[in-house]
């Protein structure tokens, strides 16, 4: 690294994958579905996804982890500080209970552990109950209530309302999965209807059952995680893209409907983040390779905290007078 500059967190995907240690790092992840000493892999929806990360690992130790290796072991000055760290306001959610998907990992786990060190009461839901009982484990002192199952399932949408209560102040529909980066014409009947059943039909169907309570309250708060693939075509696969394009829909339409009865309505959409979703083996090599040299623009590799950021702000009444937003939390890729 000593003839070129030296990668960090804040160098863009385009930058890793023009080094040759960078970019091997990279390149040779993406080959394997699940490389055991590689730190980093492809992931659909353009996110990165922590290859060697146990289960609850802050993201940006991961982070650390590839620019080491990246720089032969030795930790660049300007990685030292990136600018932001983050600030928890004590009390912003005090009183309220908040029912966040995916919680047991990534961005979901970032945004549930936000809201219950801010005073909030947590409904964490992930299909893992291992994970969910060490995050619940992670902040004793937090009130956080753990609900095992699969949000594509009917009875698991009604378990995870009767754990909330009768007061629901805000949902964080984070849970999701990745395509295969297939074009529409590879793409398969088993590959379209998970990623829709679980990026979704999920979402919609839980936002469905939250909704009466907030509506009895007049007021309540859903922020729903769409993705960089929700804004464009050429940052995943077909059916990851269609699923985070519907997200988007799904989510002005109900911001539309609810905005008069007290209710905002929100996504998020990330760009690359360095987080814990699932990686399908056997990605599509037409797709992958239409899909590299756009992907290869993504700006810095953001953090899940830095999401759970952006999501809790929507959440929270700071907030206000925001309804209907798709909110690029991308770095600036959504404005190349």
């Amino acid at each position: 690294m000593s003839e070129s500059k030296a990668l960090t967190a804040n160098s863009t995907i385009g930058e890793w994958l023009d080094s040759p240690v960078g970019g091997e790092l990279v390149r040779g992840c993406s080959r394997s579905p699940a490389p055991p000493k590689r730190p980093w892999r492809r992931s659909g929806g353009c996110r990165w996804q922590a290859g060697g990360a146990e289960p609850g690992q802050a993201a940006q130790s991961v982070v650390d982890d590839l620019v080491l290796k990246a720089n032969g072991g030795v930790m660049p000055e300007e990685q030292e500080s990136t600018g932001w760290a983050e600030q928890v306001t004590a009390g912003r959610f005090a009183g309220r209970t908040l029912v966040v998907t995916g919680a047991a990992s990534g961005i979901g786990r970032a945004t549930a552990s936000r809201i219950a060190r801010e005073g909030g009461r947590v409904v964490a839901v992930d299909v893992s109950a291992e994970r969910l009982a060490e995050f619940a484990a992670s902040l004793p002192e937090a009130q956080i209530v753990t609900v095992t199952g699969d949000i594509t399932k009917q009875e698991a949408v009604d378990a995870i309302v009767a754990a909330a209560g009768e007061r629901i102040d805000g949902l964080a529909n984070v849970a999701g999965i990745n395509d295969d980066f297939s074009p529409l014409h590879e793409t398969s009947d088993a590959m379209w209807d998970r990623v829709l059943a679980v990026n979704l039909t999920g979402a919609f169907k839980l936002t469905r059952a939250v909704l009466p309570a907030m509506i009895a309250a007049g007021r309540g708060a859903v922020v729903n995680v769409a993705s960089e693939a929700g804004l464009r075509g050429n940052a995943s696969g077909n059916a990851y893209t269609v699923s985070k394009h519907a997200v988007v829909g799904m989510t002005k339409s109900a911001a539309f409907m609810y905005g008069p009865q007290g209710i905002r309505v929100n996504a998020v959409a990330p760009g690359g983040v360095a987080t814990g979703i699932p990686f399908p083996p056997n990605v599509s090599p037409s797709g992958s390779a239409r899909l590299q040299p756009f992907q290869a623009q993504i700006p810095t590799v953001a953090t899940a905290e830095q999401l759970a950021a952006s999501i809790t702000f929507l959440l929270s009444d700071d907030g206000v007078n925001i309804n209907g937003a798709i909110l690029a939390s991308d770095g600036g890729w959504s404005v190349q």
